[in-house]
């Protein structure tokens, strides 16, 4: 769907596009905020599902496009960087809240704060104006590619005479997409690999520790207080400086290569301590996600952000959805009794060399 609601928002603009995500998911929450008992549970799983098919992703990823349709390509990396900074700043504040609220209180404050949200965004947001001037047109107009390493496929194409006969991206657009441009295809490398690394942790890291090291909830909380922190910091205050310094590209890769240290430290951690240490690494690879989608934008015209950001969060939709489905089967085998050798944190270095796989990917596009 992601492709789709991005392609949508380069034609309708992104703020008729972002009501639609904000306003659905109020649903979810004011459903548990009103009750938790059993049947409205089933209903708030059955909305949050169907809504997820279609919304899941689609607020950062117009968010990205929104952004880069107002910043110029050279101050695009420290924006989405500050960006990202917000979103983690956000999470933060999202976790600490839940030790001050009742289950009950939880709820209607998400569903209160979904509200303000809409409401801000209606109110105070000004839809994008497509500034022609941030990048070169896709294509001149004899239909020809402008400029090198550009994108140039468009959101509509169109017959011998000249009427447009489709406007919502296929599957061969999409590959039409990403063929157009070297660094795109990396890009859509790295963005899949480095996913699957990402949720692979996820879903098997609380599995893990709570095994190994019997973490609870609070433990939890914390590491992801002290990951969304030092996150926070590094991309409002760091990346700022270091992203013209250095480059979206070598930046990446730092990003990448910590990414690989911080995933193979949880899978050899002899003690306790040693999550919450790896769990620091957040203030360097959390420039991974910012640097690559600052390199997607720049491969593509004005026209067409929210299409290749779209095409991008697609790509690593895929990945989030077979990720759990590999490592979560294999966190269970080798902490179980039936392991093929004892190495319990097997799992997480498997997910390690899928971060090592996305930061070779590039390292040679560089």
């Amino acid at each position: 769907m992601m492709p789709l609601i991005g392609n949508m928002s380069d034609k309708y603009g992104r703020k008729a596009l972002l009501t639609v995500p904000l306003s659905l998911a109020i649903v979810p929450s004011a459903i548990l905020a009103y009750s938790r008992t059993r049947n409205f549970f089933y209903a708030y799983f059955v909305v949050k599902t169907l809504i997820a098919m279609v919304c899941e992703g689609s607020v950062p990823c117009l968010a990205l496009a929104y952004v880069a349709d107002n910043v110029p390509e050279g101050r695009r990396a420290s924006a989405f960087g500050i960006l990202s900074g917000i979103a983690s700043s956000a999470f933060v504040c999202g976790n600490l809240s839940t030790r001050f609220l009742s289950t009950a209180s939880t709820f209607q404050v998400s569903a209160s704060v979904a509200i303000a949200s809409l409401v801000y965004m209606r109110v105070f947001l000004q839809d994008s104006i497509i500034d022609e001037q941030l990048t070169a047109p896709i294509l001149t107009s004899t239909g020809k590619p402008k400029g090198k390493g550009k994108a140039y496929a468009t959101n509509e194409i169109q017959s011998k005479n000249g009427k447009t006969f489709k406007s919502a991206p296929s599957m061969e657009d999409m590959l039409c997409l990403l063929k157009s441009s070297v660094t795109l295809s990396q890009a859509a490398v790295v963005a899949f690999f480095y996913s699957l690394a990402e949720v692979g942790l996820h879903a098997s890291l609380m599995y893990y520790l709570k095994a190994r090291f019997h973490f609870n909830k609070d433990q939890f909380a914390d590491m992801m207080v002290i990951s969304g922190i030092a996150g926070t910091i590094s991309q409002l205050v760091l990346m700022p400086i270091l992203a013209p310094a250095l480059g979206e590209a070598r930046l990446l890769a730092v990003g990448l290569f910590f990414t690989c240290v911080h995933v193979f430290l949880y899978s050899i951690a002899w003690t306790f301590w040693v999550p919450y240490v790896a769990a620091m690494f957040s203030v360097l690879y959390v420039f991974s996600q910012p640097c690559m989608r600052s390199i997607v934008s720049k491969q593509v015209g004005s026209c067409e952000q929210g299409k290749a950001q779209g095409c991008i969060s697609g790509i690593s939709s895929f990945a989030n959805v077979i990720s759990p489905l590999i490592f979560s089967p294999l966190t269970a085998l080798f902490l179980s009794e039936r392991a093929p050798f004892h190495f319990p944190g097997f799992s997480i270095m498997c997910v390690g060399f899928a971060s090592v796989r996305a930061f070779t990917s590039c390292f040679l596009s560089t």
